[in-house]
Protein backbone atom coordinates (compact mmCIF):
# COMPACT_ATOMS: atom_id res chain seq x y z
CA UNK A 1 0.00 0.00 0.00
CA UNK A 2 3.24 2.23 0.70
CA UNK A 3 4.28 2.11 -2.60
CA UNK A 4 0.46 2.91 -3.63
CA UNK A 5 0.33 6.06 -1.45
CA UNK A 6 3.51 7.50 -3.14
CA UNK A 7 2.57 7.38 -6.68
CA UNK A 8 -0.80 8.86 -6.00
CA UNK A 9 -1.45 11.72 -7.87
CA UNK A 10 -1.88 14.12 -4.78
CA UNK A 11 0.09 14.37 -1.64
CA UNK A 12 -1.11 12.16 1.13
CA UNK A 13 -0.71 14.29 4.05
CA UNK A 14 -3.87 15.85 2.52
CA UNK A 15 -5.49 12.14 3.28
CA UNK A 16 -4.30 12.48 6.77
CA UNK A 17 -6.10 16.02 7.11
CA UNK A 18 -8.96 14.41 6.19
CA UNK A 19 -9.04 11.39 8.55
CA UNK A 20 -7.70 13.84 11.18
CA UNK A 21 -11.00 16.31 10.39
CA UNK A 22 -12.87 13.42 11.09
CA UNK A 23 -11.42 12.37 14.60
CA UNK A 24 -11.81 15.97 15.50
CA UNK A 25 -15.66 15.90 14.70
CA UNK A 26 -16.50 12.59 16.41
CA UNK A 27 -14.18 13.96 19.84
CA UNK A 28 -18.22 15.13 19.51
CA UNK A 29 -19.40 13.12 22.37
CA UNK A 30 -17.39 14.57 24.87
CA UNK A 31 -17.18 18.00 24.02
CA UNK A 32 -19.26 20.49 26.41
CA UNK A 33 -21.45 21.91 22.84
CA UNK A 34 -22.79 18.18 22.62
CA UNK A 35 -23.06 17.32 26.49
CA UNK A 36 -24.85 21.11 27.34
CA UNK A 37 -28.08 18.98 25.29
CA UNK A 38 -28.19 16.35 27.91
CA UNK A 39 -27.64 18.38 31.13
CA UNK A 40 -31.51 19.49 31.61
CA UNK A 41 -32.61 16.08 30.75
CA UNK A 42 -30.36 14.80 33.82
CA UNK A 43 -31.66 17.27 35.60
CA UNK A 44 -35.04 16.48 34.68
CA UNK A 45 -34.50 12.47 34.82
CA UNK A 46 -32.81 12.38 38.08
CA UNK A 47 -34.08 15.34 39.82
CA UNK A 48 -30.77 16.68 40.59
CA UNK A 49 -29.64 20.13 41.19
CA UNK A 50 -27.59 22.28 38.66
CA UNK A 51 -24.93 22.99 41.33
CA UNK A 52 -24.56 19.10 41.37
CA UNK A 53 -24.50 18.13 37.67
CA UNK A 54 -22.08 21.31 37.72
CA UNK A 55 -19.64 19.16 40.05
CA UNK A 56 -19.72 16.27 38.89
CA UNK A 57 -18.93 17.18 35.20
CA UNK A 58 -15.91 19.70 36.81
CA UNK A 59 -14.81 16.81 38.81
CA UNK A 60 -14.71 14.39 35.76
CA UNK A 61 -13.07 16.62 33.51
CA UNK A 62 -10.15 17.64 36.47
CA UNK A 63 -9.76 13.85 36.74
CA UNK A 64 -9.65 13.65 32.47
CA UNK A 65 -7.72 16.64 32.85
CA UNK A 66 -4.89 14.99 34.89
CA UNK A 67 -4.17 11.84 32.70
CA UNK A 68 -3.62 13.66 29.36
CA UNK A 69 0.10 14.60 29.60
CA UNK A 70 0.04 10.40 29.77
CA UNK A 71 -1.92 10.25 26.78
CA UNK A 72 0.86 12.82 25.35
CA UNK A 73 3.75 10.29 25.87
CA UNK A 74 1.56 6.99 24.78
CA UNK A 75 1.42 9.22 21.38
CA UNK A 76 4.78 9.55 21.24
CA UNK A 77 5.61 5.65 21.74
CA UNK A 78 2.69 3.56 20.12
CA UNK A 79 2.16 6.49 17.13
CA UNK A 80 -1.10 7.86 16.14
CA UNK A 81 -2.26 5.26 14.04
CA UNK A 82 -2.58 2.74 17.01
CA UNK A 83 -3.66 5.17 19.53
CA UNK A 84 -6.68 6.77 17.22
CA UNK A 85 -8.16 3.08 16.82
CA UNK A 86 -7.43 2.73 20.73
CA UNK A 87 -9.24 5.70 21.44
CA UNK A 88 -12.15 5.25 18.98
CA UNK A 89 -13.15 2.33 20.16
CA UNK A 90 -12.65 3.32 24.17
CA UNK A 91 -14.67 6.63 23.25
CA UNK A 92 -17.79 4.74 21.52
CA UNK A 93 -17.47 2.12 24.48
CA UNK A 94 -18.02 5.73 27.05
CA UNK A 95 -20.90 6.31 24.89
CA UNK A 96 -22.64 2.90 25.23
CA UNK A 97 -21.64 3.28 29.22
CA UNK A 98 -23.30 6.60 29.42
CA UNK A 99 -26.32 5.18 27.87
CA UNK A 100 -27.19 2.91 30.74
CA UNK A 101 -26.54 5.63 33.73
CA UNK A 102 -28.86 5.04 36.44
CA UNK A 103 -27.64 6.87 39.32
CA UNK A 104 -25.01 10.28 39.98
CA UNK A 105 -22.13 7.86 40.24
CA UNK A 106 -22.12 6.51 36.75
CA UNK A 107 -22.80 9.49 35.08
CA UNK A 108 -19.54 11.18 36.86
CA UNK A 109 -17.93 7.88 35.39
CA UNK A 110 -19.69 8.76 32.21
CA UNK A 111 -18.46 12.09 32.15
CA UNK A 112 -14.65 11.42 33.15
CA UNK A 113 -14.60 9.06 30.45
CA UNK A 114 -16.39 10.90 27.61
CA UNK A 115 -13.93 13.85 28.58
CA UNK A 116 -10.86 11.49 28.79
CA UNK A 117 -11.09 10.25 25.19
CA UNK A 118 -13.20 12.54 23.82
CA UNK A 119 -12.75 16.22 24.17
CA UNK A 120 -9.27 15.07 25.81
CA UNK A 121 -7.86 12.39 23.42
CA UNK A 122 -9.72 12.58 20.11
CA UNK A 123 -8.75 16.48 19.80
CA UNK A 124 -5.19 15.90 20.96
CA UNK A 125 -4.84 13.21 18.23
CA UNK A 126 -5.53 14.91 15.18
CA UNK A 127 -3.49 18.19 16.28
CA UNK A 128 -0.13 15.77 16.74
CA UNK A 129 -0.66 14.28 13.78
CA UNK A 130 -0.99 16.65 11.29
CA UNK A 131 1.70 18.55 12.01
CA UNK A 132 4.04 15.61 11.71
CA UNK A 133 2.82 15.82 7.82
CA UNK A 134 3.11 19.81 7.27
CA UNK A 135 5.95 22.46 7.84
CA UNK A 136 5.57 25.13 5.26
CA UNK A 137 1.75 24.82 4.59
CA UNK A 138 1.16 24.00 8.06
CA UNK A 139 -1.12 26.42 8.78
CA UNK A 140 -3.55 25.95 5.71
CA UNK A 141 -3.57 21.99 6.51
CA UNK A 142 -4.57 22.78 10.41
CA UNK A 143 -7.13 25.15 8.99
CA UNK A 144 -8.77 22.35 6.82
CA UNK A 145 -8.44 19.72 9.64
CA UNK A 146 -10.64 22.05 11.57
CA UNK A 147 -13.83 21.90 9.34
CA UNK A 148 -14.22 18.61 11.03
CA UNK A 149 -14.36 20.90 14.40
CA UNK A 150 -16.72 23.38 12.96
CA UNK A 151 -19.37 20.50 11.99
CA UNK A 152 -19.02 18.96 14.90
CA UNK A 153 -19.96 22.16 17.09
CA UNK A 154 -22.60 22.98 14.44
CA UNK A 155 -24.56 19.33 14.19
CA UNK A 156 -23.57 17.71 17.21
CA UNK A 157 -26.33 20.40 19.46
CA UNK A 158 -28.90 20.22 16.58
CA UNK A 159 -28.82 16.15 16.42
CA UNK A 160 -28.61 15.91 20.16
CA UNK A 161 -31.56 17.88 20.55
CA UNK A 162 -33.39 16.02 17.35
CA UNK A 163 -32.95 12.81 18.47
CA UNK A 164 -33.48 13.58 22.48
CA UNK A 165 -36.75 14.65 21.59
CA UNK A 166 -37.93 11.66 18.61
CA UNK A 167 -36.22 8.82 20.90
CA UNK A 168 -34.61 9.77 23.77
CA UNK A 169 -30.91 10.85 25.49
CA UNK A 170 -30.33 7.23 26.02
CA UNK A 171 -30.02 6.34 22.47
CA UNK A 172 -28.91 9.23 21.36
CA UNK A 173 -25.69 7.98 22.99
CA UNK A 174 -26.30 4.75 21.60
CA UNK A 175 -25.92 6.09 17.97
CA UNK A 176 -22.98 7.86 18.87
CA UNK A 177 -21.23 4.79 20.24
CA UNK A 178 -22.33 2.84 17.21
CA UNK A 179 -20.51 5.19 14.44
CA UNK A 180 -17.23 5.56 16.70
CA UNK A 181 -16.79 1.24 16.88
CA UNK A 182 -18.00 0.64 13.83
CA UNK A 183 -17.11 3.10 11.41
CA UNK A 184 -14.23 5.70 12.68
CA UNK A 185 -12.12 2.88 14.45
CA UNK A 186 -11.94 0.89 11.44
CA UNK A 187 -11.50 3.79 8.75
CA UNK A 188 -8.88 5.19 11.19
CA UNK A 189 -7.14 1.72 11.49
CA UNK A 190 -6.82 1.75 7.25
CA UNK A 191 -5.88 5.43 6.30
CA UNK A 192 -3.63 6.67 9.49
CA UNK A 193 -0.25 6.32 8.96
CA UNK A 194 1.83 8.16 11.68
CA UNK A 195 4.86 10.22 9.50
CA UNK A 196 5.09 10.83 5.83
CA UNK A 197 9.21 9.70 6.17
CA UNK A 198 7.28 6.17 7.28
CA UNK A 199 6.70 5.82 3.82
CA UNK A 200 9.19 7.18 2.09
CA UNK A 201 7.97 11.07 1.65
CA UNK A 202 8.70 14.32 3.37
CA UNK A 203 6.59 16.71 5.03
CA UNK A 204 4.71 18.97 2.28
CA UNK A 205 4.85 16.53 -0.50
CA UNK A 206 8.49 15.71 -1.48
CA UNK A 207 9.44 12.49 -1.72
CA UNK A 208 12.67 10.50 -0.76
CA UNK A 209 13.13 8.60 -4.00
CA UNK A 210 16.13 9.98 -6.86
CA UNK A 211 16.14 13.57 -4.36
CA UNK A 212 18.10 14.48 -1.32
CA UNK A 213 16.56 16.20 1.65
CA UNK A 214 18.50 19.32 0.34
CA UNK A 215 17.47 19.09 -2.87
CA UNK A 216 13.80 18.74 -1.56
CA UNK A 217 13.85 21.71 0.63
CA UNK A 218 15.43 24.26 -2.07
CA UNK A 219 12.25 22.79 -4.31
CA UNK A 220 9.60 23.66 -1.66
CA UNK A 221 11.50 26.72 -0.81
CA UNK A 222 11.52 26.02 3.14
CA UNK A 223 13.23 23.69 5.29
CA UNK A 224 12.05 19.99 5.57
CA UNK A 225 13.32 19.97 9.45
CA UNK A 226 12.88 22.03 12.17
CA UNK A 227 14.09 22.64 15.72
CA UNK A 228 13.04 19.80 17.59
CA UNK A 229 12.48 20.54 21.68
CA UNK A 230 11.97 17.69 24.20
CA UNK A 231 9.55 18.43 26.87
CA UNK A 232 11.77 19.32 29.58
CA UNK A 233 14.31 21.54 27.39
CA UNK A 234 11.08 23.39 26.06
CA UNK A 235 9.52 23.53 30.24
CA UNK A 236 12.66 25.96 30.55
CA UNK A 237 11.74 28.35 28.20
CA UNK A 238 9.43 32.03 29.36
CA UNK A 239 7.18 31.40 26.19
CA UNK A 240 6.17 27.55 26.84
CA UNK A 241 4.68 28.54 30.15
CA UNK A 242 3.02 32.11 28.89
CA UNK A 243 1.28 29.80 25.96
CA UNK A 244 -0.06 27.40 29.06
CA UNK A 245 -1.68 30.30 30.40
CA UNK A 246 -3.14 31.95 27.06
CA UNK A 247 -4.38 27.89 26.12
CA UNK A 248 -5.97 27.89 29.64
CA UNK A 249 -8.36 30.63 29.58
CA UNK A 250 -10.93 30.28 26.70
CA UNK A 251 -10.74 26.78 27.83
CA UNK A 252 -12.47 27.87 30.98
CA UNK A 253 -14.44 30.51 29.76
CA UNK A 254 -16.02 29.15 26.70
CA UNK A 255 -16.93 25.49 28.55
CA UNK A 256 -18.35 27.56 30.75
CA UNK A 257 -20.78 29.88 29.09
CA UNK A 258 -21.36 26.78 26.11
CA UNK A 259 -22.58 24.09 29.76
CA UNK A 260 -24.83 26.84 30.81
CA UNK A 261 -25.48 28.94 27.84
CA UNK A 262 -29.40 26.97 28.02
CA UNK A 263 -30.03 28.79 31.42
CA UNK A 264 -28.06 31.87 30.64
CA UNK A 265 -30.11 32.37 27.68
CA UNK A 266 -33.56 31.11 29.33
CA UNK A 267 -32.47 33.63 32.10
CA UNK A 268 -33.52 36.81 29.44
CA UNK A 269 -36.53 34.84 28.28
CA UNK A 270 -34.89 33.20 25.49
CA UNK A 271 -35.66 29.52 24.19
CA UNK A 272 -33.04 26.03 24.26
CA UNK A 273 -33.58 26.14 20.68
CA UNK A 274 -32.29 30.12 20.37
CA UNK A 275 -29.25 28.43 22.54
CA UNK A 276 -29.00 25.57 20.19
CA UNK A 277 -29.07 27.86 17.14
CA UNK A 278 -26.72 30.24 18.67
CA UNK A 279 -23.66 27.14 18.98
CA UNK A 280 -24.76 26.67 15.51
CA UNK A 281 -24.02 30.03 14.28
CA UNK A 282 -20.95 30.15 15.76
CA UNK A 283 -19.77 27.26 14.56
CA UNK A 284 -20.86 28.57 10.76
CA UNK A 285 -19.36 32.31 11.17
CA UNK A 286 -15.94 30.73 12.64
CA UNK A 287 -15.37 28.08 9.78
CA UNK A 288 -14.46 30.86 7.06
CA UNK A 289 -12.73 32.14 10.08
CA UNK A 290 -10.95 29.18 10.10
CA UNK A 291 -9.84 29.38 6.52
CA UNK A 292 -8.52 32.76 6.60
CA UNK A 293 -6.19 32.33 10.15
CA UNK A 294 -4.43 29.37 8.77
CA UNK A 295 -3.31 30.98 5.71
CA UNK A 296 -2.75 34.30 8.34
CA UNK A 297 -0.40 32.09 10.63
CA UNK A 298 1.85 31.12 7.59
CA UNK A 299 2.16 35.02 7.58
CA UNK A 300 2.16 36.57 10.66
CA UNK A 301 3.42 35.79 14.36
CA UNK A 302 1.13 33.63 15.84
CA UNK A 303 1.57 35.10 19.53
CA UNK A 304 0.31 38.45 17.80
CA UNK A 305 -2.59 36.89 16.69
CA UNK A 306 -3.31 35.47 20.10
CA UNK A 307 -3.16 38.93 21.31
CA UNK A 308 -5.89 39.70 19.46
CA UNK A 309 -8.10 36.69 20.08
CA UNK A 310 -7.90 37.62 23.89
CA UNK A 311 -9.49 41.13 23.17
CA UNK A 312 -12.47 39.68 21.16
CA UNK A 313 -13.24 37.43 24.38
CA UNK A 314 -13.15 40.61 26.31
CA UNK A 315 -15.72 41.60 24.24
CA UNK A 316 -17.59 38.43 23.60
CA UNK A 317 -18.58 38.87 27.71
CA UNK A 318 -20.11 42.23 27.39
CA UNK A 319 -22.17 41.12 24.74
CA UNK A 320 -23.42 37.97 27.10
CA UNK A 321 -24.20 40.61 29.45
CA UNK A 322 -26.96 41.96 27.22
CA UNK A 323 -28.01 39.63 25.35
CA UNK A 324 -31.75 39.32 26.18
CA UNK A 325 -33.47 39.00 22.37
CA UNK A 326 -32.87 37.40 19.76
CA UNK A 327 -30.83 39.71 17.82
CA UNK A 328 -28.67 40.41 20.75
CA UNK A 329 -28.22 36.78 20.59
CA UNK A 330 -27.22 36.78 16.98
CA UNK A 331 -24.71 39.22 17.29
CA UNK A 332 -23.14 37.13 20.39
CA UNK A 333 -23.42 34.09 18.01
CA UNK A 334 -21.49 35.82 15.40
CA UNK A 335 -18.57 37.46 17.45
CA UNK A 336 -18.34 34.04 19.29
CA UNK A 337 -17.64 32.31 15.47
CA UNK A 338 -15.28 34.77 15.08
CA UNK A 339 -13.22 34.21 18.23
CA UNK A 340 -13.12 30.54 17.91
CA UNK A 341 -12.34 30.16 14.21
CA UNK A 342 -8.76 32.47 15.11
CA UNK A 343 -8.66 30.07 18.74
CA UNK A 344 -8.93 26.89 16.83
CA UNK A 345 -6.28 27.07 14.61
CA UNK A 346 -3.98 29.46 17.22
CA UNK A 347 -3.51 27.59 20.01
CA UNK A 348 -2.98 24.20 17.85
CA UNK A 349 -0.21 25.24 15.80
CA UNK A 350 1.67 27.61 18.29
CA UNK A 351 2.79 23.92 19.91
CA UNK A 352 4.95 22.70 16.75
CA UNK A 353 5.88 26.03 15.33
CA UNK A 354 7.77 26.37 18.55
CA UNK A 355 8.92 23.09 19.35
CA UNK A 356 8.93 20.83 16.55
CA UNK A 357 7.63 17.65 15.23
CA UNK A 358 9.15 14.98 17.26
CA UNK A 359 7.95 15.25 20.89
CA UNK A 360 4.75 17.00 20.31
CA UNK A 361 2.61 14.46 21.57
CA UNK A 362 4.30 14.94 25.06
CA UNK A 363 4.36 18.56 24.85
CA UNK A 364 0.85 19.01 23.62
CA UNK A 365 -0.21 16.01 25.96
CA UNK A 366 1.16 18.93 28.77
CA UNK A 367 -1.15 21.50 26.97
CA UNK A 368 -4.32 19.47 26.52
CA UNK A 369 -3.70 18.34 30.42
CA UNK A 370 -3.98 22.59 30.78
CA UNK A 371 -6.78 23.08 28.84
CA UNK A 372 -9.09 20.01 30.00
CA UNK A 373 -8.42 21.05 33.60
CA UNK A 374 -8.98 24.81 32.37
CA UNK A 375 -12.30 23.66 30.73
CA UNK A 376 -13.19 21.65 34.31
CA UNK A 377 -13.27 24.85 36.28
CA UNK A 378 -15.63 26.63 33.74
CA UNK A 379 -19.13 25.08 34.19
CA UNK A 380 -18.40 25.47 38.46
CA UNK A 381 -18.78 28.96 38.96
CA UNK A 382 -21.49 29.85 36.97
CA UNK A 383 -23.62 26.68 38.57
CA UNK A 384 -22.29 28.01 42.06
CA UNK A 385 -22.92 31.88 41.35
CA UNK A 386 -26.53 31.14 39.64
CA UNK A 387 -27.60 29.21 43.39
CA UNK A 388 -26.10 31.97 44.99
CA UNK A 389 -27.05 34.71 43.53
CA UNK A 390 -30.00 33.78 40.98
CA UNK A 391 -28.46 35.50 38.23
CA UNK A 392 -24.99 34.97 36.16
CA UNK A 393 -23.92 38.80 36.00
CA UNK A 394 -21.76 38.93 38.74
CA UNK A 395 -20.09 35.83 37.42
CA UNK A 396 -19.74 36.92 33.54
CA UNK A 397 -18.48 40.28 35.45
CA UNK A 398 -15.44 38.39 37.58
CA UNK A 399 -14.13 36.36 34.45
CA UNK A 400 -13.53 39.71 32.33
CA UNK A 401 -10.31 40.46 34.13
CA UNK A 402 -8.72 36.28 32.74
CA UNK A 403 -8.97 38.03 28.67
CA UNK A 404 -6.39 41.06 30.03
CA UNK A 405 -4.38 38.37 31.47
CA UNK A 406 -4.47 36.22 28.11
CA UNK A 407 -3.68 39.20 26.63
CA UNK A 408 -0.59 40.26 28.36
CA UNK A 409 0.52 36.29 28.37
CA UNK A 410 0.47 36.50 24.69
CA UNK A 411 2.33 39.18 23.85
CA UNK A 412 5.48 37.94 26.76
CA UNK A 413 4.66 34.46 24.36
CA UNK A 414 7.65 34.92 21.85
CA UNK A 415 9.01 32.20 19.63
CA UNK A 416 12.09 30.42 21.69
CA UNK A 417 15.71 30.40 20.04
CA UNK A 418 17.53 27.09 20.92
CA UNK A 419 20.90 27.09 22.40
CA UNK A 420 23.12 24.38 22.04
CA UNK A 421 22.00 20.82 21.21
CA UNK A 422 19.31 18.61 22.54
CA UNK A 423 20.21 16.86 25.94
Amino acid sequence: MEANIQKAPFYYGWMIVLISALGVFFSGPGQTYSNSIFIDEYIHHFGWSRSEVSGIYSAATLCAGILMMFVGRFIDKLGQRNMMVIVGLALGAACFFNSFAVNIWMVAVGFFLIRLFGQGSMTLLPNTLVPQWFIRKRGRAMSFMAVGSFASTALFPVLNAWMIEKWNWQFTWQVWGFLLVFFFAPVAFLIVRNRPEDIGLLPDGGTKDGEDEKDIAMRLHAPIAEEDWTLKEAMKTGSFWYVLICVSIPALVNTGITFHLLSILGENSLSPQVAANVLSLMALIGFPITMVSGFLLEKIKTNLLLAFIFILELILLLLLLGTNSIGAAILFGVVWGVASGLERITLNIIWPNYFGRRYIGSIKGIAMAVTVVGSAFGPLPFGVGFDIFQSYTPVLVMLMILPGAGFICALLARKPIKQGEPS
